[in-house]
């Protein structure tokens, strides 16, 4: 059976007759949920389940951005409300363990949430160093100011998702945090030099290159490429995410909708899986969009499917036992309150 080598979304909380047929047909590896996908917590189990059916592979990921705070696509009154990653950074205290120990709990309670609607990756964590000047989309998401900060708590919340049994995606490889502007609405360009991106952005990573899955930035970093963002750019693959950062696992691109990527969608498509991308994102659930995506990611073959195989095996069998109520009430005593739904 092949596989398209996309992750798509779909328009609302339950699939269209159209999504149906669509996605039995180009049986892409994956889905992605958003809060327009989002009601309660059988709507969303049925939901997963369809999208599942569809492509008849029960282990097809189903992906979510579950980071806390802005980044939330499930909340009250049907789940907790979490912290953004900056908040764990700036809990008070001299002992970094605690903090760590706090994060990695955080973690395994949105795995516990995810779990239980059969999502099994969370969009986490995000390993971006922000810059002072930098544009706020990345902001709070960060969980320090520092690449050790940001690779201490970046792993403890990638090892809560694992223990819950959850695949963690770290992002946006090779970093974000220097953009000057929001990769949503326009293509950012990062003018410093290699030698520092070596020393303060790309070190979260490297600290994580042993994670399953990683999503692009759609970012110009001009000491490597002039002219292609991360995304579609054979030399940053190449020369950082699979050199310098020695990440091997599987490589998504981030949204193709997003305003920084130019040329139509299949075009976006072909050029991000020929620059390395093992699998691309588009996650509007726009129909027409979609078809384009399908067309030029084309399917899911050797390496690529290779490392699929491989970050799927990492979900754990029997995830490690925990107790979300007294987890829960930890959390909300760590931060006295303030996250507590």
């Amino acid at each position: 059976m092949s596989i398209g080598a996309a992750i798509l979304g779909c328009s609302g909380p339950i699939l269209t007759a159209e999504e149906r047929t669509f996605f039995r047909r180009v049986k892409p590896w994956g889905f992605i949920l958003f809060k327009r996908n989002v009601e309660t917590p059988d709507q969303v189990r049925t939901l997963v389940d369809a999208l599942r059916d569809t492509v008849g592979r029960a282990d097809a990921p189903v992906l979510i951005d579950q980071e806390g705070g802005r980044v939330q696509r499930l909340g009250p009154p049907h789940w907790g409300r979490y912290p953004p990653g900056r908040a764990f950074g700036d809990l008070a205290g001299n002992d970094p363990l605690v903090r760590r120990e706090i994060t990695r709990l955080g973690a395994r309670l949105m795995a516990h949430d995810l779990a239980a609607l059969g999502i099994n990756v969370d969009c986490v964590p995000v390993l971006d160093v922000p810059d002072p000047n930098g544009h706020e989309i990345i902001g709070d998401r960060a969980y320090g100011r520092t690449h050790e900060e940001v690779a201490l708590l970046g792993r403890a919340a990638a090892e809560g998702l694992i223990a819950g049994g959850v695949l963690p995606v770290i992002k946006h490889i090779p970093g974000h945090g220097r953009a000057m502007s929001d990769s949503h609405l326009e293509l950012p360009v990062v003018d410093a030099s290699y030698e520092d991106l070596d020393a303060r952005d790309f070190p979260p990573f490297r600290v994580l290159s042993d994670m399953p899955m990683a999503m692009t930035a759609h970012v110009i970093y001009s000491a490597i490429d002039k002219k292609r963002p991360a995304t579609t750019s054979k030399k940053v693959m190449r020369r950082v995410i699979r050199g310098a950062i020695g990440f091997d696992g599987l490589v998504m691109s981030d949204d193709l909708s997003m305003k920084a990527l130019s040329g139509d969608f299949r075009e976006r498509a072909e050029s991000s899986r020929a620059a390395g991308c093992d699998v691309v994102l588009h996650c509007n659930g726009g129909m027409a969009e979609m078809k384009a995506v399908v067309a030029g990611a084309g399917e899911l073959k050797g390496r690529a499917a290779a490392r699929a195989k491989a970050a799927l095996a990492r979900i754990a069998k029997t995830p490690e036992p925990f107790d979300a109520a007294e987890g829960r009430a930890r959390l909300d005593a760590a931060f006295e309150g303030k996250f507590a739904a």
